[in-house]
């Protein structure tokens, strides 16, 4: 009998974004976001492909910096920010990056009360189940 594939999409493999970070998870998050966010088509239907293909899995991250359509594409689409931010003062700039550093904190925040909550989750699993007290003899 011949084994038909497997047509299920497959998803992004979070140990390359996390490898791309530094194994910081908080920015491997942020970077899953915003590949979900050009996922939606906000930065046109070139960058809209490219995250596709690298959240389901078929294509990694650095492989998509490598092809030229991709890359032309977010030169373009981050060239007015960079006009942006060179016309910004270094006020603005430090404002900016203020916020930037709030988010970061907050997201750390989250992700250790999420650690926190699932690691109790386990433990009151194992507590309840761990066969400890209980003797047939």
């Amino acid at each position: 009998m011949d084994k038909v594939p497997d047509s299920s999409p497959e998803k992004m493999d979070d140990s390359e974004l996390l490898e791309m970070t530094q194994q910081d998870p908080v920015q491997a998050k942020l970077l899953k976001q915003s590949l979900e966010h050009l996922a939606s088509g906000l930065a046109g239907d070139t960058l809209k492909e490219m995250a596709q293909e690298v959240i389901s899995g078929r294509l990694g991250l650095r492989e998509a910096a490598n092809v030229v359509a991709y890359t032309e594409q977010a030169v373009e689409q981050s060239a007015p920010l960079a006009e942006r931010w060179a016309s910004m003062s270094e006020s603005e700039r430090a404002a900016l990056a203020a916020e930037g550093r709030r988010r970061l904190d907050e997201e750390q925040r989250q992700l250790e009360d999420e650690q926190r909550t699932e690691a109790e989750k386990r433990s009151s699993a194992k507590a309840r189940h761990d066969g400890r007290g209980w003797s047939l003899y």
